[in-house]
């Protein structure tokens, strides 16, 4: 049963109907899924806890509600097709009943291996199915899964093991990325050198690349599922426990765990899906991400397939073997949603129109864009030379915390304009608000992004520490959720976000906290302080610009950087290395010693003709020494 919005008035009515009458509107969505036991509330809430609770006291398993429910009318139908790095590498199709099969498989094998209910399981995976299928595996169980992206280095894994206190890692032998062969094994050997909690290792064989396997700890994939039954009695859990931990960057050093759970998150994701991207049964769904981050959570994972959806994943890169890879593979599969980042976007145009010459890419009925706002020039180009100007753009925005698309144009209902994301989501309650803390009402105002009342899938907490969801995200305003993003709500009463305005780069799609980089660099041990800002950046959006005081004891500025940059990647990864890092003599700081960003983000962006009042800087001539010496 779909609940899909077919049209403007239509949306209208459903938004009204969402936001005078909540609690009845997301009764009457829930009532779509397979409960065991249906809840005695809709919502309990407060924002000062903050305390939340959606569906209270009702039981369910996720993955009855992507599995079991499907598996008697769309068993036959393709869940995941599979598409690997290599293009004369076969590809694979698992229908609903395949998945079935494969997911009861692996949740007898977490279940011998000693994995209950509430146990939390790392995933450091390619893009294979089997990252899908542990995912779901661990729901089914009642295990708490937390994906890490198999690019993250051994540190900034066992950070994550350690905060969470994981019992167990899925990883690969090794993962194909384009040209390139990543020796994962070798990284999670490393980060358990650091942790004490892991007692099981289970490694899926992708590259047949010689690994080290530690007797007792470590066994291969397909051993441990030969001979497993095929099928498995779902745990029973309630609505408010944890499906996930998903860690994101703050502006502080630590990342932190973002909690999600089970009943909201399943109705939040499956309608925002549905309604967003406007799927048909029978469409051929693509979204680019990888499982590490909450897109491939939500809209590669779990909002598809509770939809019944045929949900494509892709373990390669844009450009490999080149630049015409993701049209190749929207024409081989008749790709009807396709749903990338600006980045990815900007880095096809810069090979400009030739690689598309070759395909037809007539099957596209929607194309999306995630991670960021997209730039006018980017959704130009998208919509001209891959959609034909016959496909809506959706510019979605959302977070890994709010757990689904909360503003975005609904495909070929919302008119769109570029650059902006349009409209929220039925239910979604936004708000936004000037520094003094008052609601900016009507039309043509700025200020900070926030949202007023609860929805499905917003976070729970941050794991181990719900102080720190508190400060992070409902102190600033009273009875809100603040985003840390900036908004505009223009004369048609349409919402543009503005981007961070606190202490968080957005490179490529991805939140990198400023703390964290400098954290990482403050680790060499020539340097002595270090501050990072963002500057735009052609193809990521934003680049990580780096200004750092050394001790340059007889060597080069070059070799310098070079050093830096590796201890970067090898903190955090190779995602967090700064594009550029100028050696300084200062950093401009405030008599009381707080470092004055907004200057060094002038200077990164070369806006270097009015710098603004400098007269609280200690030392005013350290700014004339940076911009001589900018990078």
């Amino acid at each position: 049963m779909s609940d899909r919005i077919h049209t403007l008035s239509g949306y209208f009515h459903e938004y009204q109907k969402s936001v005078s009458q909540p609690e009845e509107f997301w009764a009457r969505i829930a009532d779509s899924f397979h409960w065991k036991k249906r809840w005695d509330k809709v919502l309990d809430w407060n924002f000062e806890g903050p305390d939340v609770k959606w569906f209270v006291n009702a039981k369910l398993n996720i993955t009855e509600n992507i599995l079991e429910r499907h598996l008697f009318t769309i068993g036959d139908r393709p869940a995941i097709i599979w598409e690997p790095n290599d293009p004369n590498e076969a590809g694979r199709t698992l229908t609903y009943r395949d998945l079935y099969h494969e997911v009861c498989r692996f949740s007898n094998v977490l279940k011998a291996k000693g994995i209950q209910k509430g146990d939390k399981v790392i995933i450091y995976m390619p893009m294979v199915p089997e990252a899908a299928i542990a995912m779901l595996a661990c729901a089914r169980v009642g295990a708490i899964h937390s994906v890490v992206f198999a690019g993250f280095s051994s540190t900034a894994l066992a950070d994550r093991i350690n905060d969470c206190e994981a019992k167990m890692v899925l990883t690969s032998d090794g993962n194909f990325r384009g040209a390139k062969k990543i020796p994962v094994k070798a990284v999670v050997d490393e980060a358990l050198e650091k942790t004490t909690t892991v007692k099981e290792v289970i490694v899926y064989q992708r590259t047949g690349q010689d690994v080290q396997m530690v007797a007792g700890r470590d066994s291969w994939w397909h051993e441990s599922v030969e001979g497993q039954s095929d099928t498995h009695q779902a745990e029973e859990m309630d609505s408010e426990d944890m499906l996930f931990i998903l860690y994101t960057s703050g502006s502080t050093g630590k990342p932190k765990g973002v909690v999600h759970t089970i009943g909201g998150y399943m109705v939040y994701a499956k309608y925002s899906f549905e309604n967003v991207f406007q799927y048909s049964p029978g469409d051929v769904y693509w979204c680019t991400a990888d499982i590490g981050w909450i897109t491939g959570h939500s809209y590669i994972v779990y909002g598809p397939l509770l939809a019944g959806a045929t949900s494509i994943m892709f373990e390669g890169v844009p450009t490999f073997p080149d630049a015409g890879r993701f049209w190749a593979i929207v024409d081989k599969y008749q790709v009807n949603q396709f749903y990338t980042a600006p980045t990815a976007i900007r880095a096809l145009q810069a090979h400009g129109t030739e690689p598309l010459e070759a395909y037809s890419l007539d099957s596209l009925k929607v194309l999306g864009s995630v991670g960021e706002p997209i730039n006018e020039e980017a959704w130009h180009w998208y919509h001209t030379h891959v959609g034909k100007t016959r496909c809506p753009i959706v510019d979605t925005w959302w977070q890994t915390e709010t757990g689904g698309i909360l503003v975005s144009p609904l495909a070929g209902i919302t008119p769109t304009k570029p650059a902006y994301a349009t409209l929220p989501l039925p239910g979604i309650q936004l708000a936004i608000m000037d520094p003094e803390g008052k609601e900016l009402t009507g039309n043509s105002v700025e200020g900070n992004l926030c949202i007023k009342f609860p929805w499905p899938g917003m976070l729970r907490t941050t794991y181990g520490d719900h102080e720190r969801c508190q400060q992070t995200y409902f102190a600033a305003y009273k009875n809100k959720y603040f985003t840390g993003d900036g908004v505009k709500r223009d004369h048609d009463g349409y919402y543009r976000i503005l981007g961070r305005v606190d202490d968080v780069i957005n490179v490529s799609g991805h939140r990198m906290g400023t703390a964290e980089v400098e954290n990482a660099i403050n680790e060499h041990p020539l340097v002595i302080e270090s501050a990072v800002v963002g500057y735009p950046h052609e193809v990521k959006g934003q680049g990580i610009y780096a200004y750092v005081i050394c001790d340059m004891k007889n060597r080069t500025a070059e070799n310098l950087v070079s050093e830096i940059k590796d201890t970067v990647t090898k903190i955090i990864g190779p995602i967090a290395k700064p594009d550029k890092i100028q050696i300084v003599p200062g950093l401009p700081k405030t008599r009381s010693g707080k470092i004055m960003r907004r200057i060094l983000r002038k200077v990164a962006e070369g806006s270097l003709d009015n710098m603004g009042d400098t007269s609280t800087l200690l030392d005013p001539e350290v700014v004339e020494q940076i911009i001589a010496g900018r990078v």
